[in-house]
C-alpha cells in the first residue's frame, strides 16, 4: 500500500523536485556535494605521539546520504550515513534533517520498525517542524506497509489509523493531511470488508448471533464503507433467521432509507416480502440509533 509525497530533502546545494518509481515519494534529485577535508589529525598523549580520526563534518555526511539514496539507489546505506550525522553531531540544525531522511530512507528499504523509530523520535524531539506533519504521516504509513491480513492482527490497522488521524488532527493544512483521509478509508474498508467475511462464515455455520454482532460492527464502526449496504440485508436475514422480525424490518427499512436503489435493499426487501411483512422501522432499534433517522 503505497503513499503520495515526500519530504523536501536537504542539500548544501539547490534541490530539485523529481518523481520516483516508487509510489511513496516525489524525491528531490539533489547535487552531491562531498566535502573534502583531512581524515585525521596528531595529537599528543602521554605515552607518545597517537593518530585520532576526527568526526566528519555534518553536511558531509549527509550529502553522502543523499547519494546513497539518489544516485546509489541503496537506502539503506543512506541511512547509516544520516544516523552518523545524529550520532557525531547530535545538537546540530543537519542532525534535524538527517534524523527525518534516515525514517524516509528506512521506509525506502522496507526497514518499517525502523523508519517508524525515527519518524516518531523527531515528532517527539521537533513538533513545531514544518516537517513533523510528514514524520506522523510516514509512521501511519510504515504501519499500513505491515497489514499483511487484518485476519491475523489488527494492532497493525488501528495504529496506522491513529497515526494518520494525527495527521488531520495535527496538521489539518497540510499536504499529507488529504492524502491520509484517503488512507483511512482504505484501511477502514479492508477492516469493514474482514468483518463481513467472518460474518458470512458464521452465517454459513448457522451461528446468527456471532453473525450479528459481526455485522453490526460494520453498521456502527464502519458506516461510511461500502460494505454497509451489505451488512444490513446480512441483518436482515440473521434476525429473520433467529424470528427476531422486527429487527429484520428495520434493518431493511433503514437499508431503504438510505440506499433506496441499492440490489442489497432488493434482496431484503424480497427476503422479507416472502416471510409475510415488509420493511418497518423500529425507531427504538439500535440500528435506528446508529443511522439517526429523523
Amino acid at each position: 500500500m503505497g503513499v503520495s509525497f515526500a519530504p523536501m530533502l536537504w542539500s548544501s546545494g539547490t534541490s530539485v523536485w523529481s518523481d520516483r518509481r516508487r509510489p511513496l515519494v516525489r524525491l528531490a534529485l539533489l547535487a552531491v556535494l562531498v566535502v573534502p577535508i583531512g581524515g585525521c589529525s596528531a595529537f599528543g598523549s602521554w605515552f607518545g605521539n597517537e593518530e585520532v580520526v576526527s568526526d566528519d563534518p555534518a553536511d558531509k555526511l549527509y550529502n553522502e546520504g543523499l547519494y546513497f539514496l539518489n544516485q546509489r539507489h541503496d537506502p539503506r546505506e543512506a541511512a547509516k550515513k544520516f544516523e552518523e550525522v545524529d550520532r557525531q553531531h547530535p545538537y546540530s540544525d543537519w542532525a534535524r534533517k538527517a534524523l527525518l531522511m534516515s525514517a524516509y530512507a528506512y521506509y525506502s528499504a522496507g526497514e518499517y520498525p525502523d523508519c517508524i523509530s525515527a519518524a516518531q523520535r523527531y515528532v517527539t524531539m521537533h513538533p513545531g517542524s514544518a516537517d513533523a506533519a510528514y514524520a506522523q504521516y510516514l509512521i501511519g504509513s510504515a504501519n499500513a506497509e505491515q497489514i499483511l491480513d487484518v485476519a491475523r492482527d489488527q494492532t497493525r490497522s488501528e495504529k496506522s489509523l491513529t497515526a494518520f488521524a494525527e495527521v488531520i488532527r495535527k496538521y489539518p493544512d497540510s499536504e499529507y493531511a488529504v492524502s491520509a483521509k484517503r488512507k483511512i478509508e482504505y484501511i477502514r474498508d479492508q477492516v469493514a470488508g474482514k468483518e463481513m467475511e467472518i460474518g458470512r462464515y458464521y452465517m454459513n455455520r448457522k451461528d446468527f448471533t456471532g453473525a450479528i454482532n459481526r455485522f453490526k460492527t460494520v453498521v456502527v464502526q464502519y458506516q461510511t464503507t461500502r460494505h454497509v449496504e451489505e451488512a444490513l440485508m446480512r441483518l436482515t436475514e440473521a434476525y429473520l433467521s433467529l424470528g427476531i422480525t422486527s429487527e429484520a424490518q428495520t434493518a431493511a427499512a433503514v437499508l431503504g432509507h438510505n440506499f433506496p436503489d441499492s440490489q442489497w435493499y432488493k434482496d431484503a426487501y424480497n427476503l422479507l416480502n416472502a416471510g409475510g411483512v415488509q420493511p418497518s422501522e423500529n425507531r427504538g432499534s439500535w440500528i435506528s440509533r446508529a443511522f439517526k433517522l429523523s
